[in-house]
């Protein structure tokens, strides 16, 4: 074998297994995009991502609800779904919002939202971990920061759920309706 074949032989080597990376990098990206699904933009007007969330969200004064805002929905979407929990907390996963049949068109929640089953735009709210309906503002135990896991979820359908259901039940019943999702995480210690 001469050395100007073995140098051709090197090159279409190293052009195939280009080739070969470039096809494996497209095929990943496009299965990652349809296991995962688009995301959504979820924020706060109330707190920043990954910050300190301000105390009258908390038990330490009003404990009202946080305002909240995310972009355009895939198309398909038929209603949104909210679960606010507190992984951190000691015995388990602390819910401390359910909420679910929010309108597709709705792009937002107020701060201060009633803490009702039904509101008036057709929205349902379930039982926290607390025992009540609706929002339950963070109340770590002293001197432990506790992180804070607002996820929204664009689902295909409405939620065939009767208002005061718990975590457990939406998620079983959002179980194969994700279009998108999306997570905000905020903080509090007192």
């Amino acid at each position: 074998m001469t050395a100007a074949f073995r140098k051709r032989l090197v090159i279409i080597a190293c052009f195939v297994v280009a080739i070969l990376c470039v096809v494996c990098i497209f095929l990943y990206k496009n299965n990652w995009e349809e296991r995962s699904g688009p995301a959504l933009n979820l924020s706060s007007a109330s707190f920043q991502a990954d910050g300190d969330i301000p105390a009258k969200f908390t038990c330490d004064a009003q404990g009202v609800s946080p305002a909240l805002q995310w972009d355009a929905p895939p198309a398909e979407t038929r209603s949104f779904a909210l679960i606010a929990d507190d992984p951190d907390a000691p015995t388990k996963t602390m819910v401390h919002w359910v909420l679910y049949d929010v309108p597709a068109g709705a792009r937002s929640l107020p701060e201060g939202m009633a803490k009702d089953a039904r509101l008036p735009d057709g929205s349902r709210q379930g039982t926290n971990d607390h025992g009540t309906i609706g929002y339950s503002g963070p109340c770590p135990t002293r001197g432990v920061t506790h992180h804070y896991f607002f996820k929204l979820y664009a689902l295909d359908s409405t939620i065939d759920l009767q208002p005061a259901a718990g975590k457990e039940d939406l998620e079983q019943a959002m179980e194969g309706h994700i279009l998108a999702e999306s997570q905000l995480i905020g903080r509090f210690a007192h």
